[in-house]
C-alpha cells in the first residue's frame, strides 16, 4: 500500500514527501485497479443510460467517465509529460466540474443535454489519457518528484469518489424510470435470527480527546490538522435506525408536525410534499422502494436510507435524543476495525444488522448524518491554487457526514473522513444514529 505524508503548515502544493513504496509497480498496479473499476461499474449500463440527467445535483454516467479522465489530464499530463497533446480542446469547459481557476465550465444542470461527445468517444478519452498516465508513471522508478505521486494518489481518491456517484447517480437516473429498471440483481441477505436487534446505548466519559487525520497514509486537506477537542459525556447508539423505526415515525405524523423541524426543513417538507424517504412509494398498504435492484419491499430490519439531514435531525428530536457530532462519532470510530456493509461487499444497498458488536454499521451501509457542520479544522490552511477548490471554498451551508455507504469503496474510507453535503439532499445513501447526552 503506497503512503503519502500531510501538507504543511506554509500550503505548499509541493511539499508532500514520499514514504517506502516502488512507484513504477504499485502505483501503476493501483492505478490500472481504480480506472478498471469505473468501467466495471457500468457494465450492467445499457448505451441510453450514460446520457440521462434528472436533476442538477445527479450527472450522466457519461460526463462522470470523461471528468475522472479531465482530472489527471489537467492536473497530471498537461504540467508534466514533455510533448503531451490534449485529446480535444473542448473538453476542458465540458467536463471541468467546478474548478473557476482553470477556466469556465459547462453548466452543472445542463450536463444530460449533451449528446456529443459520444460514449465510445468519452472511452477513447480515457484510454487516451491512460497511455499518456502510463508513459508518465513509468519514466519513474525511486525517483519520482513528490508532487507527480501526490497528485495521482488525490486522482485515483477522487475517481474512487466519483464512482460512488457514479452508482448514486444511476438509482436516481431508473428510479425516475417508470420500468424500475435493476442494476444489480441483490443476494440473499444473511440470515439474522441470532443478531441482537435491541438498540443499545454505549457510554463514553468525554473529556479531551483528538480528532483528525495524522501519519503518512493519504488523506483529504480538510482532515487534517489531527488536533485535541473537548467532548462531553454521551452515549453512542449500537446500531443505526431501522425503516421499521422510521415507518413509526412516519404513522406518528412525523412529517405533519412542525415542531419536530428547523424552519427551512419545514420549508421544504411542505413545497416538496415530503412524506417519506426518497424513493419510497406506498400501495396495496406496503411500503416500497426504489433500489439499485429495482422496487422492492422495504425490509424493517435494513437500515433507513435516502433521508436528508433535515428529516435525521426531526426523527433525532421525535425520540428525544440527538445527532452525534463528528467529533463524537470519530472518536468512536477511531477505536474500531474498519469493517462493514462496504461496495466490495457487493449488495450496493444496505442490509439488515449482521453482527453482535458492541457497536455495530459504523462502516457502510449509509453514510450517518452528524449535527456537525462543514467548517474547517483548527490550524487548517487552504492550499494555494486549484486544489484549493477541491475542499476548502465548500466549508458553507453544508453537514458532515461519517462512515461510508453500501456504495464506498472499501479501502477508500477511514475514521478520520469527512463527508459534506446540504441539509435538503436525499439522493445519497444516507441514514440515521441517535447520540444522547449524560448529564
Amino acid at each position: 500500500m503506497f503512503s503519502i505524508s500531510k501538507h504543511d503548515k506554509k500550503k505548499s502544493e509541493t511539499t508532500t514527501a514520499i514514504h517506502a513504496f516502488k512507484p513504477a509497480n504499485d502505483l501503476i498496479e493501483r492505478y490500472h485497479k481504480i480506472r478498471q473499476d469505473s468501467i466495471d461499474l457500468c457494465i450492467p449500463l445499457k448505451i441510453e443510460d450514460y446520457v440521462i440527467q434528472t436533476a442538477p445535483e445527479v450527472s450522466p454516467p457519461k460526463w462522470h467517465l470523461a471528468h475522472q479522465s479531465w482530472f489527471f489530464e489537467n492536473f497530471l499530463l498537461k504540467p508534466y509529460l514533455n510533448g503531451y497533446r490534449e485529446f480535444n480542446s473542448h473538453f476542458n469547459n465540458l467536463f471541468n466540474s467546478y474548478y473557476n481557476t482553470l477556466g469556465t465550465y459547462h453548466p452543472r444542470e445542463q450536463r444530460g443535454l449533451l449528446s456529443r461527445p459520444t460514449v465510445k468517444e468519452v472511452l477513447n478519452y480515457r484510454n487516451y489519457v491512460d497511455a499518456s498516465m502510463l508513459t508518465l508513471l513509468s519514466e519513474y522508478n525511486a525517483d519520482m518528484p513528490a508532487e507527480i505521486f501526490r497528485r495521482t494518489v488525490l486522482g485515483l481518491n477522487h475517481e474512487q469518489q466519483h464512482q460512488e456517484l457514479l452508482l448514486t447517480d444511476i438509482k436516481h437516473i431508473f428510479a425516475h424510470n417508470p420500468l424500475h429498471p435493476a442494476y444489480k440483481i441483490q443476494a440473499t441477505a444473511s440470515d439474522t435470527a441470532n443478531i441482537d436487534k435491541q438498540m443499545n446505548w454505549v457510554k463514553f466519559p468525554g473529556g479531551m480527546v483528538e480528532i483528525g487525520h495524522s501519519g503518512n497514509n493519504f488523506a483529504f486537506d480538510h482532515e487534517e490538522p489531527k488536533h485535541l477537542t473537548y467532548i462531553h459525556p454521551f452515549k453512542f447508539s449500537s446500531r443505526l435506525i431501522t425503516n421499521g423505526e422510521y415507518i413509526e415515525f412516519i404513522n406518528g405524523h412525523g412529517y405533519q408536525r412542525p415542531d419536530l423541524w428547523l424552519a427551512d426543513a419545514w420549508n421544504i417538507v411542505k413545497s416538496e410534499n415530503w412524506k417519506s424517504p426518497l424513493y419510497w412509494e406506498y400501495h396495496k398498504k406496503t411500503w416500497w422502494h426504489m433500489t439499485l435492484s429495482g422496487m422492492q419491499k422495504v425490509n424493517l430490519d435494513t437500515p433507513v436510507c435516502h433521508v436528508s439531514f433535515y428529516e435525521a435531525n426531526a426523527y433525532a428530536r421525535w425520540t428525544k435524543k440527538r445527532l452525534p457530532t463528528e467529533q463524537e462519532w470519530e472518536h468512536v470510530a477511531g477505536q474500531k476495525f474498519l469493517n462493514g456493509n462496504l461496495r466490495d461487499s457487493g449488495n450496493f444497498e444496505p442490509i439488515p444488522l449482521s453482527t453482535n458488536e458492541k457497536i455495530n454499521q459504523l462502516f457502510g451501509d449509509v453514510w450517518e448524518w452528524t449535527q456537525s457542520p462543514y467548517i474547517p479544522y483548527p490550524g487548517y490552511q487552504q492550499i494555494d491554487g486549484a486544489f484549493g477548490e477541491y475542499n476548502g471554498k465548500f466549508m458553507s451551508g453544508q453537514m458532515i457526514l461519517r462512515g461510508g455507504s453500501c456504495a464506498t469503496a472499501n479501502d477508500h474510507i477511514r475514521a478520520s473522513y469527512r463527508n459534506f453535503f446540504y441539509p435538503q439532499e436525499r439522493w445519497q445513501f444516507c441514514g440515521i444514529r441517535l447520540t444522547q447526552d449524560i448529564l
